[in-house]
């Protein structure tokens, strides 16, 4: 059983479906000879040739394009962008075409796509290398949205995504790319998809988060250990469609929340989390619902990106303002 970090359990996860099923394509810039910009592709071009591991122009909005028309007639593509950032172009495809294939043809047709990306800040890159903007890709109807925070999570999410009928988008948070290993058996089993998972256990206080976030939410909530709370972690993993019931069973369960995110506050998931919390579980709050988020500003390049992402102090910060209130 191999260790490996997520990157290379995403590669790992590229060669099982493609050696599982002949319909499985990978398209992209650069993804081929030089096996993509993180190297999540490298050596698929030499084991399935250039029939099935396609270098792209660099024309983001076509090669969205080719995928949604390559999976409407039966294949399974999955489309690699280079970083979030660089996503924009696409949204035509996927908003007018990929998510709505479905329902435009009555079930007819549909759109087993998936399309891949680097996505988040925490490597000092420059503008539209640092883009958190999950929130604008679950709104639109249609889309999953899946974010992995593991190694194993991404071999087994990715799986899933791929074998889904219907169009994913699966961000990658580059932040933890190659930040720790663990095992993954390569058995080509997936992990299911519109599931939270509770990462810990945990009466006093729900944290929810995803993606990268994980790392500074396990470390507030080990310094609040000392002290002798015990914060029950919830990774989303599918930003959409919300599995909403997860957290509402901790949060009736603890009676408070801290939400964490990187992406800006307005209009981000954490505000739909804590709207489905008022909805459905205000009597169970003893505390105002809180997010501890990135600014509503563009990624500062470079030396102040550590400002902005939430980082572990304002997370205990939070949990205690959370944990204080009567």
């Amino acid at each position: 059983m191999p260790e490996v970090n997520l990157v290379q359990a995403v590669h790992l996860a590229l060669e099982r479906a493609m050696a599982d099923d002949d319909a499985v394509l990978v398209l992209g810039e650069d993804v081929g000879g030089n096996g993509g910009v993180f190297r999540a592709t490298d050596g698929l071009l030499d084991r399935f040739g250039p029939d099935r591991v396609l270098d792209t122009p660099i024309s983001e909005s076509m090669f969205a394009g080719l995928g949604v028309g390559l999976a409407a007639q039966g294949f399974r593509p999955v489309v690699e962008y280079q970083f979030m950032g660089f996503m924009y172009p696409a949204l035509d495809q996927l908003a007018n075409h990929a998510s709505r294939m479905r329902t435009r043809t009555r079930g007819r047709l549909t759109c087993p796509l998936v399309v891949r990306a680097p996505y988040g800040g925490g490597v000092h890159a420059p503008e539209h290398h640092s883009e958190s903007f999950e929130a604008m890709f679950s709104h639109i109807p249609g889309l999953r949205v899946v974010i992995p925070s593991s190694p194993a999570k991404a071999y087994g999410l990715l799986l899933a995504a791929i074998a889904d009928p219907d169009p994913v988008v699966f961000l990658e948070p580059k932040r933890i790319y190659r930040s720790h290993t663990e095992s993954v058996p390569d058995d080509g089993r997936p992990l299911p998809l519109d599931r939270c998972t509770v990462e810990r256990a945990g009466s006093d206080l729900t944290m929810v988060t995803w993606g990268a976030s994980l790392v500074e939410v396990t470390a507030a909530a080990d310094a609040l250990a000392l002290d002798g709370v015990t914060t029950e972690i919830i990774d989303l993993t599918t930003i959409k469609p919300l599995d909403l019931d997860t957290i509402l069973t901790s949060v009736d369960r603890t009676g408070r929340c801290v939400i964490v995110h990187e992406a800006p506050q307005t209009g981000g998931v954490g505000a739909e989390i804590a709207a489905g919390l008022a909805d459905a579980g205000l009597t169970s709050l003893l505390a105002p619902v809180r997010r501890v988020t990135g600014y509503d500003t563009v990624m500062p390049l470079l030396r102040l990106e550590d400002r902005y992402l939430p980082d572990t102090a304002r997370v205990v910060e939070a949990a205690r303002g959370v944990l204080e209130y009567t």
